[in-house]
Order: structure tokens, then sequence, then C-alpha cells
């Protein structure tokens, strides 16, 4: 009988190469075939082997390159064929990467699959920011969210943010209007500060400072596009308000 190959749902961490973990880099290095996400930065890609067949299942707002249940029927015929797989995707491959579902369907095929965490993009964009997620003055409680779904104006976000507490919004660029409307409907303050992360980690990104009220107007103006990430609450300002401190200081 021919010998079935494992899947491994590796994730690729927030964009900067150097950030993957060793067990990520070294499957990569090896891997027969890469099946990745559209976000995984070009330099991390650089690191297969160069006989490695690379397969882009890029996703888009309303645009995929393949549906999920094919690039399920692709995992497990390919490992069925005998080759490892690596299923590469930005940030942790469980936090709004689908890994569940694929790995559900490698258990259902009788293949072996290996999850290879990541650091995730709020931890990477978090990080290089220099935005503490959780603080003991100012927030003791995070959530993540998905900004963009199905039925967004019926999801139940009461409590998700607010006074003590960090709301991380992925995937929220194209729906940035709808939330902010959301969040202050909810009872959000409208100088809520918040923060949009755009190419974390990566040589061009950019992190841009506001309110709640002027999210979708910031979005707009400062013409931001994916992989971007929006942080809600008080831990938002609190580096801009230490640099300024500092810069006072230096002044003196």
């Amino acid at each position: 009988m021919a010998k079935t190959g494992t899947i491994y749902l590796v994730g690729a961490g927030p964009g900067d190469p150097d950030l993957l973990t060793l067990r990520a880099a070294r499957l990569i290095e090896r891997a027969q075939i890469i099946v990745h996400d559209g976000l995984v930065d070009p330099a991390i890609l650089a690191l297969a082997h160069p006989d490695a067949e690379l397969i882009s299942v890029a996703k888009r707002r309303a645009r995929h390159t393949m549906p999920q249940d094919a690039i399920n029927a692709l995992l497990v015929r390919e490992a069925r064929a005998g080759r490892d797989v690596v299923r590469l995707k930005g940030g942790d491959p469980l936090i709004f990467g689908r890994g569940g579902e694929e790995a559900e369907a490698a258990r259902a095929a009788g293949i072996r699959v290996e999850i290879v965490p990541g650091i995730s993009a709020a931890n990477g964009a978090a990080a290089a920011a220099q935005i503490a997620l959780t603080h003991r003055e100012a927030s003791s409680i995070v959530s993540f969210v998905a900004g963009q779904c199905q039925g967004l104006s019926e999801q139940n976000w009461a409590g998700l943010a607010g006074k003590g507490r960090t709301l991380v919004i992925y995937m929220g660029v194209a729906t940035a209007p709808q939330i902010a409307d959301k969040l202050m409907a909810d009872g959000l303050t409208p100088d809520m500060p918040i923060a949009l992360i755009e190419n974390a980690t990566r040589r061009d990104m950019r992190v841009l400072r506001g309110m709640l009220a002027g999210l979708p107007d910031l979005v707009e103006a400062e013409n931001v596009r994916s992989p971007a990430l929006i942080v809600i609450g008080e831990v938002a300002a609190r580096t801009d308000r230490a640099l300024a401190m500092v810069a006072m200081e230096a002044a003196q």
C-alpha cells in the first residue's frame, strides 16, 4: 500500500519571517507541497525548497481563488497520494484561519494532521505597534471578532468593548462604517480611542490612531488596505500618551 502523507496546518505569523516558529520554518523548508493563503509574505515562501510545489488559495472579500470545500479536497487528495502537505496560513491557523474546518476534513478522511501554532495577527500587530492589549490600568479583558462575515449587523457585540476592555477586529477595513455605527449604538462613546495597524511587522507597516466616530473617515482618508487590524479601547491611546510624555520631558 502507498504511504499516506501528513497534513500540517502551519501558522505563518503576522508577516515577518523572523517571527516564524522553528517548527514552522523547518516544515516550510522541507515541504513537498505548500498550499498557502494570499497574505503569506513572499519572504516566507522563499524559504521553501526549490522543488516544492506552491499553490495559492488566496481569499479576498467576495472573491475566492478556491472554495473552502475544494481546498479541503485538495489537501486530502495530495496526502492520499503520499505527499506531506504544508497548509500555510497567516497568523495562527485556529484564529479566523479555518484551520478547524481543514483539520476536521483531514480526520474524517483518515489523514494524519498536525497543527503548528503561529503568532496571531493580533499579538504580532499589537507588539509591533507597542500596544499592550491588556494593562493593569486600562484593560483586563481582550476579545477578538471578525468584522467581515455574514450577519454582521445582527451579531451581539454588547460588552465586548468599553471601559477596562480591548476589542480587536480582524478583517474590518471594508466594514468600518458598520462597525463604528454598531459599537456606538451599543453604547460605546464616540471618542473611544482606536488604532488601525496595517501590514503589521512588515517594512511598510503603518499605525494610525484616532477615535471611534472617525474610524470610517480614517480608513478612507488614509486608503487603508488589508491586511489590517482595528484595536478599540483605552490601550490604543496609551503609547501615544507615553511618547508625548517622553517628548515633553526631553524638551524641558
